[in-house]
Protein backbone atom coordinates (compact mmCIF):
# COMPACT_ATOMS: atom_id res chain seq x y z
CA UNK A 1 0.00 0.00 0.00
CA UNK A 2 1.68 3.38 -0.88
CA UNK A 3 2.19 5.80 1.28
CA UNK A 4 -0.71 8.80 1.76
CA UNK A 5 0.32 12.23 1.06
CA UNK A 6 2.18 14.23 3.86
CA UNK A 7 -1.20 16.80 4.20
CA UNK A 8 -3.77 14.16 4.71
CA UNK A 9 -1.73 12.86 7.56
CA UNK A 10 -1.38 15.89 8.75
CA UNK A 11 -4.79 16.75 9.16
CA UNK A 12 -6.36 13.69 10.32
CA UNK A 13 -3.34 13.37 12.84
CA UNK A 14 -1.12 15.90 13.88
CA UNK A 15 0.82 13.10 16.49
CA UNK A 16 1.99 11.29 13.67
CA UNK A 17 5.00 14.12 12.31
CA UNK A 18 6.16 13.42 16.41
CA UNK A 19 7.22 9.57 15.95
CA UNK A 20 7.39 8.77 12.39
CA UNK A 21 10.76 8.89 10.75
CA UNK A 22 11.89 11.96 9.37
CA UNK A 23 12.42 11.20 6.02
CA UNK A 24 9.42 9.59 5.51
CA UNK A 25 7.07 12.54 4.47
CA UNK A 26 6.13 13.33 8.17
CA UNK A 27 9.33 15.35 9.79
CA UNK A 28 9.40 15.20 13.64
CA UNK A 29 9.74 17.80 15.62
CA UNK A 30 13.81 18.05 16.59
CA UNK A 31 14.81 17.67 19.76
CA UNK A 32 17.08 20.44 21.37
CA UNK A 33 20.19 20.22 23.40
CA UNK A 34 21.89 22.79 25.73
CA UNK A 35 24.53 22.94 22.97
CA UNK A 36 22.96 23.16 19.31
CA UNK A 37 21.08 25.07 17.75
CA UNK A 38 19.59 25.73 14.26
CA UNK A 39 21.67 27.86 12.01
CA UNK A 40 20.34 29.16 8.82
CA UNK A 41 21.71 28.26 5.73
CA UNK A 42 23.90 31.46 4.15
CA UNK A 43 23.15 31.56 0.02
CA UNK A 44 27.18 31.67 -1.25
CA UNK A 45 29.28 31.11 -3.95
CA UNK A 46 29.18 26.94 -5.20
CA UNK A 47 32.08 24.99 -2.73
CA UNK A 48 34.86 23.46 -4.99
CA UNK A 49 33.67 20.34 -6.50
CA UNK A 50 36.57 18.74 -4.04
CA UNK A 51 37.28 19.92 -0.57
CA UNK A 52 39.86 21.00 1.06
CA UNK A 53 40.50 17.70 3.46
CA UNK A 54 44.09 19.67 3.97
CA UNK A 55 42.89 22.28 6.74
CA UNK A 56 40.68 19.56 8.52
CA UNK A 57 43.17 16.95 8.80
CA UNK A 58 45.30 19.79 10.13
CA UNK A 59 42.53 21.38 12.64
CA UNK A 60 41.85 17.48 13.63
CA UNK A 61 45.24 17.14 14.90
CA UNK A 62 45.52 20.43 16.63
CA UNK A 63 42.26 19.42 18.69
CA UNK A 64 43.58 16.26 19.16
CA UNK A 65 47.00 17.79 21.00
CA UNK A 66 44.52 20.55 22.64
CA UNK A 67 42.45 17.56 24.66
CA UNK A 68 45.54 15.98 25.37
CA UNK A 69 47.34 18.93 27.08
CA UNK A 70 44.04 19.81 28.87
CA UNK A 71 43.73 16.16 30.16
CA UNK A 72 47.09 15.89 31.18
CA UNK A 73 47.85 19.06 32.30
CA UNK A 74 48.39 17.87 36.28
CA UNK A 75 50.87 14.89 34.76
CA UNK A 76 52.63 17.46 32.31
CA UNK A 77 53.46 20.07 35.37
CA UNK A 78 54.52 17.72 37.60
CA UNK A 79 57.19 16.13 35.59
CA UNK A 80 59.42 18.78 34.91
CA UNK A 81 59.17 19.70 39.10
CA UNK A 82 60.20 16.18 39.04
CA UNK A 83 62.98 15.69 37.04
CA UNK A 84 64.36 18.88 38.73
CA UNK A 85 64.12 17.26 41.98
CA UNK A 86 65.70 14.53 41.12
CA UNK A 87 68.68 16.41 39.37
CA UNK A 88 69.42 18.56 42.50
CA UNK A 89 68.94 15.14 44.46
CA UNK A 90 71.93 13.70 42.51
CA UNK A 91 73.83 17.30 42.57
CA UNK A 92 73.58 17.12 46.08
CA UNK A 93 75.33 13.71 46.89
CA UNK A 94 74.83 10.99 49.66
CA UNK A 95 76.82 13.32 52.63
CA UNK A 96 74.63 16.35 51.84
CA UNK A 97 71.34 14.81 52.22
CA UNK A 98 72.38 12.78 55.45
CA UNK A 99 73.62 16.35 56.93
CA UNK A 100 70.10 17.80 55.83
CA UNK A 101 68.51 15.07 58.13
CA UNK A 102 70.11 15.14 60.71
CA UNK A 103 69.62 19.02 60.97
CA UNK A 104 65.86 17.98 61.28
CA UNK A 105 64.54 17.83 64.81
CA UNK A 106 61.17 15.88 65.85
CA UNK A 107 60.31 15.43 69.48
CA UNK A 108 57.78 13.19 70.94
CA UNK A 109 54.92 15.06 70.69
CA UNK A 110 55.17 16.20 67.06
CA UNK A 111 54.98 12.78 65.92
CA UNK A 112 51.89 11.61 68.12
CA UNK A 113 49.88 14.85 67.07
CA UNK A 114 50.90 14.65 63.49
CA UNK A 115 50.35 10.57 63.75
CA UNK A 116 46.55 11.53 65.20
CA UNK A 117 45.40 14.06 62.93
CA UNK A 118 46.52 11.71 60.05
CA UNK A 119 44.43 8.36 61.72
CA UNK A 120 41.54 11.14 61.86
CA UNK A 121 41.80 12.44 58.24
CA UNK A 122 41.60 8.55 56.91
CA UNK A 123 38.91 8.17 59.44
CA UNK A 124 36.69 10.52 57.92
CA UNK A 125 37.72 10.36 54.15
CA UNK A 126 36.72 6.27 54.48
CA UNK A 127 33.58 7.05 56.18
CA UNK A 128 32.35 9.52 53.81
CA UNK A 129 33.01 7.75 51.08
CA UNK A 130 30.11 5.96 49.14
CA UNK A 131 30.06 2.35 49.20
CA UNK A 132 30.86 0.96 45.58
CA UNK A 133 27.79 -0.71 43.69
CA UNK A 134 28.36 -3.52 41.64
CA UNK A 135 26.31 -5.28 38.70
CA UNK A 136 27.07 -8.72 39.51
CA UNK A 137 25.09 -9.89 36.23
CA UNK A 138 21.38 -9.35 34.54
CA UNK A 139 19.09 -11.60 32.19
CA UNK A 140 16.59 -10.57 29.75
CA UNK A 141 13.41 -12.22 29.01
CA UNK A 142 13.50 -14.07 25.76
CA UNK A 143 9.79 -14.61 24.59
CA UNK A 144 8.54 -17.68 23.37
CA UNK A 145 8.46 -18.16 19.52
CA UNK A 146 4.24 -19.13 20.06
CA UNK A 147 3.81 -14.92 20.92
CA UNK A 148 6.00 -13.74 17.73
CA UNK A 149 3.57 -11.29 15.90
CA UNK A 150 4.61 -10.82 12.12
CA UNK A 151 4.10 -7.36 10.74
CA UNK A 152 0.80 -9.79 8.70
CA UNK A 153 -0.28 -11.21 11.69
CA UNK A 154 -0.59 -8.07 13.79
CA UNK A 155 -2.47 -6.18 10.86
CA UNK A 156 -4.74 -8.70 9.77
CA UNK A 157 -6.44 -8.43 13.73
CA UNK A 158 -6.43 -4.70 13.64
CA UNK A 159 -8.51 -5.43 10.69
CA UNK A 160 -11.10 -7.71 12.61
CA UNK A 161 -10.81 -5.81 15.68
CA UNK A 162 -11.40 -1.94 14.24
CA UNK A 163 -13.00 -3.63 11.10
CA UNK A 164 -15.93 -0.72 11.99
CA UNK A 165 -12.84 1.48 11.49
CA UNK A 166 -10.61 0.78 8.57
CA UNK A 167 -9.02 4.54 8.84
CA UNK A 168 -7.82 3.70 12.55
CA UNK A 169 -6.28 0.49 10.88
CA UNK A 170 -4.66 2.51 7.62
CA UNK A 171 -3.24 4.75 10.18
CA UNK A 172 -1.79 1.89 12.54
CA UNK A 173 -0.29 -0.08 9.16
CA UNK A 174 1.28 3.71 8.62
CA UNK A 175 2.92 3.61 12.18
CA UNK A 176 3.89 -0.23 11.87
CA UNK A 177 5.45 0.74 8.15
CA UNK A 178 7.84 3.62 9.65
CA UNK A 179 8.49 2.44 13.20
CA UNK A 180 11.91 0.23 12.72
CA UNK A 181 10.65 -3.00 13.95
CA UNK A 182 10.76 -6.54 13.16
CA UNK A 183 8.71 -9.71 12.02
CA UNK A 184 9.82 -11.19 15.36
CA UNK A 185 8.66 -8.91 17.73
CA UNK A 186 6.02 -10.79 20.42
CA UNK A 187 2.70 -10.03 21.97
CA UNK A 188 1.67 -11.60 25.04
CA UNK A 189 -0.93 -15.15 24.30
CA UNK A 190 -3.75 -13.22 25.69
CA UNK A 191 -3.87 -10.26 22.43
CA UNK A 192 -3.38 -13.07 20.12
CA UNK A 193 -7.46 -13.36 21.11
CA UNK A 194 -10.00 -12.21 18.66
CA UNK A 195 -11.11 -10.18 20.05
CA UNK A 196 -8.41 -9.89 22.93
CA UNK A 197 -8.80 -10.78 26.36
CA UNK A 198 -7.39 -8.36 28.30
CA UNK A 199 -8.08 -9.75 31.58
CA UNK A 200 -6.69 -9.35 35.20
CA UNK A 201 -5.99 -13.18 35.53
CA UNK A 202 -4.93 -13.20 31.94
CA UNK A 203 -2.49 -9.77 32.83
CA UNK A 204 -1.06 -12.10 35.78
CA UNK A 205 0.01 -15.19 34.15
CA UNK A 206 2.12 -12.77 31.27
CA UNK A 207 3.50 -11.53 35.05
CA UNK A 208 4.53 -14.55 36.26
CA UNK A 209 5.83 -15.71 32.84
CA UNK A 210 7.97 -12.68 32.55
CA UNK A 211 9.11 -12.05 35.62
CA UNK A 212 9.76 -16.05 37.13
CA UNK A 213 11.62 -16.69 33.56
CA UNK A 214 14.14 -13.85 34.10
CA UNK A 215 14.39 -14.28 37.91
CA UNK A 216 15.03 -18.42 36.93
CA UNK A 217 17.56 -17.61 34.65
CA UNK A 218 19.28 -14.91 36.98
CA UNK A 219 19.64 -17.02 39.45
CA UNK A 220 21.21 -19.79 36.93
CA UNK A 221 23.82 -17.06 36.19
CA UNK A 222 24.78 -15.55 39.30
CA UNK A 223 24.64 -19.35 42.03
CA UNK A 224 22.44 -16.54 43.99
CA UNK A 225 19.96 -18.27 46.35
CA UNK A 226 16.48 -16.97 47.15
CA UNK A 227 17.85 -16.47 50.95
CA UNK A 228 20.69 -14.15 49.59
CA UNK A 229 18.29 -11.21 48.74
CA UNK A 230 17.85 -8.47 51.14
CA UNK A 231 16.61 -5.89 48.63
CA UNK A 232 13.85 -6.07 45.88
CA UNK A 233 12.74 -3.51 43.79
CA UNK A 234 10.06 -4.69 41.10
CA UNK A 235 8.92 -1.66 38.39
CA UNK A 236 6.00 -2.04 36.34
CA UNK A 237 4.57 1.39 34.95
CA UNK A 238 0.89 -0.24 34.08
CA UNK A 239 -0.06 -3.25 35.80
CA UNK A 240 -0.28 -2.36 39.67
CA UNK A 241 -2.17 -5.53 41.10
CA UNK A 242 -3.35 -6.43 44.75
CA UNK A 243 -0.74 -8.04 46.09
CA UNK A 244 1.98 -6.37 44.44
CA UNK A 245 4.26 -7.74 41.82
CA UNK A 246 6.86 -7.51 44.34
CA UNK A 247 4.79 -9.61 46.74
CA UNK A 248 3.86 -12.12 44.11
CA UNK A 249 8.23 -12.69 43.86
CA UNK A 250 8.17 -13.22 47.49
CA UNK A 251 5.58 -15.95 47.52
CA UNK A 252 7.01 -17.88 44.75
CA UNK A 253 10.35 -18.00 45.84
CA UNK A 254 10.08 -18.28 49.53
CA UNK A 255 12.27 -15.37 50.22
CA UNK A 256 12.65 -13.99 53.67
CA UNK A 257 10.09 -12.39 55.66
CA UNK A 258 12.59 -9.05 56.85
CA UNK A 259 13.30 -8.84 52.76
CA UNK A 260 12.96 -4.95 52.06
CA UNK A 261 10.67 -4.84 49.29
CA UNK A 262 9.33 -2.42 47.08
CA UNK A 263 6.92 -2.10 43.88
CA UNK A 264 6.77 0.64 41.73
CA UNK A 265 4.10 1.98 39.10
CA UNK A 266 3.10 4.70 36.61
CA UNK A 267 6.75 5.54 36.00
CA UNK A 268 7.35 5.04 32.49
CA UNK A 269 9.75 3.70 30.27
CA UNK A 270 12.60 5.12 32.48
CA UNK A 271 11.49 3.63 36.18
CA UNK A 272 14.48 1.25 35.06
CA UNK A 273 17.22 3.66 36.54
CA UNK A 274 14.72 4.92 39.07
CA UNK A 275 14.56 1.42 40.76
CA UNK A 276 18.58 1.31 40.03
CA UNK A 277 18.85 4.65 41.71
CA UNK A 278 16.92 3.60 44.54
CA UNK A 279 19.13 0.20 44.65
CA UNK A 280 21.68 2.24 44.90
CA UNK A 281 19.90 4.54 48.04
CA UNK A 282 19.62 1.41 49.56
CA UNK A 283 22.65 -0.73 49.18
CA UNK A 284 24.35 2.86 50.69
CA UNK A 285 22.83 2.59 54.15
CA UNK A 286 22.52 -1.63 54.13
CA UNK A 287 26.12 -3.18 53.80
CA UNK A 288 26.62 -6.78 52.66
CA UNK A 289 23.59 -6.47 50.91
CA UNK A 290 22.47 -7.97 47.69
CA UNK A 291 19.38 -6.03 45.20
CA UNK A 292 17.54 -7.68 42.59
CA UNK A 293 15.79 -4.86 40.48
CA UNK A 294 12.89 -6.14 37.92
CA UNK A 295 12.04 -4.52 35.23
CA UNK A 296 9.14 -4.82 32.88
CA UNK A 297 5.89 -3.75 31.38
CA UNK A 298 2.73 -6.26 31.13
CA UNK A 299 1.29 -5.70 28.19
CA UNK A 300 -2.13 -7.54 28.26
CA UNK A 301 -4.81 -5.14 30.41
CA UNK A 302 -2.85 -2.23 28.18
CA UNK A 303 -3.80 -3.57 24.82
CA UNK A 304 -6.07 -0.49 23.43
CA UNK A 305 -9.50 -1.18 21.36
CA UNK A 306 -10.95 2.05 20.85
CA UNK A 307 -10.96 4.36 17.82
CA UNK A 308 -8.83 7.13 18.91
CA UNK A 309 -5.12 7.77 17.54
CA UNK A 310 -2.97 9.47 19.89
CA UNK A 311 -4.05 6.04 21.96
CA UNK A 312 -3.37 3.65 19.25
CA UNK A 313 0.51 4.18 18.79
CA UNK A 314 1.21 2.10 21.67
CA UNK A 315 -0.35 -0.67 20.18
CA UNK A 316 2.32 -0.33 17.51
CA UNK A 317 4.99 -0.11 19.46
CA UNK A 318 5.32 -2.08 22.92
CA UNK A 319 5.98 -5.59 23.31
CA UNK A 320 7.20 -8.17 25.54
CA UNK A 321 9.76 -7.83 27.85
CA UNK A 322 11.37 -8.17 31.11
CA UNK A 323 14.79 -7.93 32.92
CA UNK A 324 16.10 -8.92 36.14
CA UNK A 325 19.54 -7.31 37.16
CA UNK A 326 21.71 -8.52 40.67
CA UNK A 327 23.22 -5.37 42.33
CA UNK A 328 25.73 -5.58 45.23
CA UNK A 329 27.86 -3.61 48.01
CA UNK A 330 29.72 -6.32 49.14
CA UNK A 331 33.26 -6.55 48.62
CA UNK A 332 33.48 -10.36 47.69
CA UNK A 333 31.66 -9.66 44.52
CA UNK A 334 34.06 -7.10 43.09
CA UNK A 335 36.49 -9.64 41.27
CA UNK A 336 33.34 -11.31 39.26
CA UNK A 337 30.86 -8.34 38.91
CA UNK A 338 30.34 -6.86 35.43
CA UNK A 339 30.06 -3.14 35.42
CA UNK A 340 30.34 -0.58 38.93
CA UNK A 341 27.61 1.99 39.12
CA UNK A 342 29.15 5.71 38.58
CA UNK A 343 26.66 7.86 38.50
CA UNK A 344 22.46 8.28 37.95
CA UNK A 345 21.23 11.64 37.33
CA UNK A 346 17.08 11.69 37.54
CA UNK A 347 15.30 14.74 35.91
CA UNK A 348 11.30 15.30 36.57
CA UNK A 349 9.68 18.02 34.47
CA UNK A 350 6.23 16.62 36.17
CA UNK A 351 5.35 20.61 37.71
CA UNK A 352 4.99 21.79 33.82
CA UNK A 353 1.16 20.79 33.06
CA UNK A 354 1.72 20.07 28.85
CA UNK A 355 4.73 17.85 30.29
CA UNK A 356 2.66 16.16 32.71
CA UNK A 357 -0.01 15.73 30.36
CA UNK A 358 1.95 14.80 27.27
CA UNK A 359 1.93 11.16 28.06
CA UNK A 360 -1.82 9.92 30.20
CA UNK A 361 -3.76 6.99 30.82
CA UNK A 362 -7.37 8.30 30.70
CA UNK A 363 -10.76 6.97 29.11
CA UNK A 364 -11.69 7.94 25.28
CA UNK A 365 -15.14 8.84 24.57
CA UNK A 366 -16.37 5.60 24.44
CA UNK A 367 -14.87 4.24 27.41
CA UNK A 368 -11.98 2.39 26.80
CA UNK A 369 -8.73 2.85 28.83
CA UNK A 370 -5.78 3.14 26.33
CA UNK A 371 -2.50 5.82 27.18
CA UNK A 372 -2.81 9.14 25.04
CA UNK A 373 0.58 10.47 23.73
CA UNK A 374 0.40 14.49 23.44
CA UNK A 375 1.29 15.88 20.09
CA UNK A 376 4.39 17.48 22.23
CA UNK A 377 5.54 14.37 23.58
CA UNK A 378 8.86 15.02 21.39
CA UNK A 379 9.49 18.94 22.31
CA UNK A 380 9.33 17.62 25.82
CA UNK A 381 11.21 14.99 25.94
CA UNK A 382 13.60 17.54 24.37
CA UNK A 383 13.29 19.92 27.24
CA UNK A 384 13.91 16.82 29.92
CA UNK A 385 17.07 15.84 27.94
CA UNK A 386 18.32 18.90 27.87
CA UNK A 387 18.54 20.05 31.09
CA UNK A 388 19.42 15.67 32.30
CA UNK A 389 22.22 16.47 29.82
CA UNK A 390 23.29 19.32 31.73
CA UNK A 391 22.94 18.02 34.85
CA UNK A 392 25.79 14.76 33.45
CA UNK A 393 27.75 16.92 31.29
CA UNK A 394 29.95 18.15 33.97
CA UNK A 395 30.49 14.69 35.54
CA UNK A 396 31.50 12.75 32.90
CA UNK A 397 33.25 14.90 30.42
CA UNK A 398 37.11 15.58 29.97
CA UNK A 399 38.21 18.66 31.24
CA UNK A 400 39.28 19.69 27.45
CA UNK A 401 35.61 19.57 26.35
CA UNK A 402 34.28 21.19 29.57
CA UNK A 403 36.67 23.95 28.53
CA UNK A 404 36.31 24.99 25.43
CA UNK A 405 32.09 24.53 26.21
CA UNK A 406 32.61 26.93 28.44
CA UNK A 407 34.99 29.40 26.32
CA UNK A 408 32.35 29.33 23.73
CA UNK A 409 29.37 29.87 26.01
CA UNK A 410 31.42 32.61 27.68
CA UNK A 411 31.98 34.28 23.78
CA UNK A 412 28.45 33.90 22.97
CA UNK A 413 27.30 36.09 26.08
CA UNK A 414 30.27 38.37 25.88
CA UNK A 415 31.56 38.93 21.97
CA UNK A 416 28.99 37.99 19.60
CA UNK A 417 25.81 35.81 20.46
CA UNK A 418 25.64 33.91 16.84
CA UNK A 419 28.46 32.44 17.70
CA UNK A 420 27.83 28.55 16.52
CA UNK A 421 27.64 26.58 20.14
CA UNK A 422 30.02 24.18 20.29
CA UNK A 423 28.95 20.80 20.62
CA UNK A 424 30.79 18.63 23.57
CA UNK A 425 31.95 15.46 22.39
CA UNK A 426 30.46 12.44 24.41
CA UNK A 427 32.05 10.18 22.16
CA UNK A 428 35.36 11.02 24.74
CA UNK A 429 33.33 10.33 27.99
CA UNK A 430 31.55 6.70 26.81
CA UNK A 431 32.59 3.90 24.75
CA UNK A 432 28.72 2.80 24.38
CA UNK A 433 25.70 4.09 24.31
CA UNK A 434 22.49 2.31 25.18
CA UNK A 435 19.78 4.79 24.67
CA UNK A 436 16.12 3.95 25.21
CA UNK A 437 14.39 2.37 22.58
CA UNK A 438 11.22 3.77 22.52
CA UNK A 439 10.80 4.54 18.80
CA UNK A 440 12.94 5.46 15.72
CA UNK A 441 12.56 9.15 15.47
CA UNK A 442 13.81 9.61 19.19
CA UNK A 443 17.02 7.32 18.17
CA UNK A 444 17.48 9.59 15.16
CA UNK A 445 17.50 12.82 17.18
CA UNK A 446 19.65 11.21 19.36
CA UNK A 447 22.33 10.29 17.31
CA UNK A 448 21.91 13.63 15.21
CA UNK A 449 22.62 15.92 18.05
CA UNK A 450 25.05 13.79 20.07
CA UNK A 451 26.70 13.11 16.85
CA UNK A 452 27.16 9.54 17.34
CA UNK A 453 28.01 7.07 14.78
CA UNK A 454 25.79 4.65 13.62
CA UNK A 455 27.97 1.84 15.29
CA UNK A 456 27.05 3.93 18.96
CA UNK A 457 22.90 3.87 18.26
CA UNK A 458 23.16 0.31 16.80
CA UNK A 459 22.05 -1.67 19.68
CA UNK A 460 18.99 0.92 20.23
CA UNK A 461 18.49 0.22 16.31
CA UNK A 462 18.95 -3.82 16.23
CA UNK A 463 16.94 -3.96 19.96
CA UNK A 464 13.52 -1.74 18.51
CA UNK A 465 13.74 -3.81 15.27
CA UNK A 466 14.06 -7.44 17.46
CA UNK A 467 11.92 -6.94 20.52
CA UNK A 468 10.60 -3.67 19.83
CA UNK A 469 9.60 -1.37 22.54
CA UNK A 470 9.97 -3.50 25.86
CA UNK A 471 9.50 -0.08 27.77
CA UNK A 472 12.78 0.08 31.17
CA UNK A 473 13.66 -3.23 30.23
CA UNK A 474 14.95 -2.16 26.87
CA UNK A 475 18.32 -0.59 28.11
CA UNK A 476 19.23 -4.14 29.59
CA UNK A 477 18.17 -5.49 25.96
CA UNK A 478 21.06 -3.10 24.22
CA UNK A 479 23.77 -3.73 26.95
CA UNK A 480 23.34 -7.36 25.88
CA UNK A 481 23.39 -6.76 22.23
CA UNK A 482 26.96 -5.16 23.21
CA UNK A 483 28.31 -8.05 25.23
CA UNK A 484 27.07 -10.70 22.99
CA UNK A 485 28.61 -8.74 19.60
CA UNK A 486 32.04 -8.73 21.91
CA UNK A 487 32.45 -5.05 22.02
CA UNK A 488 32.81 -5.07 25.80
CA UNK A 489 36.31 -4.03 27.13
CA UNK A 490 37.57 -3.98 30.81
CA UNK A 491 37.39 -0.04 31.83
CA UNK A 492 34.61 1.04 28.74
CA UNK A 493 31.97 3.10 30.07
CA UNK A 494 28.47 3.39 29.60
CA UNK A 495 25.95 5.69 28.97
CA UNK A 496 22.09 4.62 29.68
CA UNK A 497 19.47 6.87 28.77
CA UNK A 498 15.73 6.63 29.27
CA UNK A 499 12.50 8.74 28.99
CA UNK A 500 9.25 7.87 30.84
CA UNK A 501 5.59 9.57 31.48
CA UNK A 502 5.76 12.19 34.19
CA UNK A 503 7.61 13.40 32.50
CA UNK A 504 10.89 11.90 33.38
CA UNK A 505 14.31 11.69 31.88
CA UNK A 506 16.53 9.48 33.55
CA UNK A 507 20.65 8.59 33.27
CA UNK A 508 22.97 5.70 34.14
CA UNK A 509 26.70 5.69 34.17
CA UNK A 510 28.45 2.14 34.48
CA UNK A 511 32.29 0.88 33.70
CA UNK A 512 33.05 -2.54 32.84
CA UNK A 513 34.26 -4.10 35.72
CA UNK A 514 36.07 -6.83 33.64
CA UNK A 515 36.20 -8.25 30.66
CA UNK A 516 33.44 -10.08 29.72
CA UNK A 517 33.07 -13.06 27.54
CA UNK A 518 30.52 -13.43 24.89
CA UNK A 519 27.24 -14.56 26.68
CA UNK A 520 25.65 -17.74 25.21
CA UNK A 521 22.29 -18.12 26.86
CA UNK A 522 21.12 -14.39 26.68
CA UNK A 523 18.14 -13.38 24.17
CA UNK A 524 20.29 -12.52 20.92
CA UNK A 525 21.81 -15.77 21.26
CA UNK A 526 20.18 -17.60 18.65
CA UNK A 527 20.19 -14.55 16.26
CA UNK A 528 22.65 -12.27 16.79
CA UNK A 529 24.94 -13.66 13.56
CA UNK A 530 21.60 -11.70 11.35
CA UNK A 531 22.55 -8.48 13.11
CA UNK A 532 23.23 -5.68 12.68
CA UNK A 533 20.26 -5.62 9.75
CA UNK A 534 19.28 -3.16 7.08
CA UNK A 535 16.06 -1.16 8.69
CA UNK A 536 14.13 0.70 5.81
CA UNK A 537 12.89 3.68 6.40
CA UNK A 538 9.90 2.23 4.86
CA UNK A 539 8.59 -1.33 5.06
CA UNK A 540 5.24 -1.75 2.73
CA UNK A 541 2.78 -3.86 4.20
Amino acid sequence: MGSPPRSTLLTNYPITNHFLHPRSGIPPHPIFLPITHLVPLKSAKMPPILPNFSNSVRLKYVKLGYQYLVNHIITLTLIPIMLGIIIEVLRLGPNEILKLWNSLHFDLIQILSSSFLFIIIATIYFMSKPRTIYLVDYACFKPPVTCRVPFATFMEHSKLILKNNPKSVDFQMRILERSGLGEETCLPPAIHYIPPKPTTEAARKEAELVIFSTMDSLFKKTSLKPNDIDILIVNCSLFSPTPSLSAMVINKYKLRSNIKSFNLSGMGCSAGLISIDLARDLLQIHPNSNAVVVSTEIITPNYYQGNERAMLLPNCLFRMGGAAILLSNKKSESKRAKYRLVHVVRTHKGADDKAYHCVFEEEDREGKVGISLSKDLMAIAGEALKSNITTIGPLVLPASEQLLFLMTLIGRKIFNPKWKPYIPNFKQAFEHFCIHAGGRAVIDELQKNLQLSAEHVEASRMTLHRFGNTSSSSLWYELNYIETKGRMKRGDRIWQIAFGSGFKCNSAVWKCNRSIKIPVDGPWDDCIDRYPVHIPEIVKL
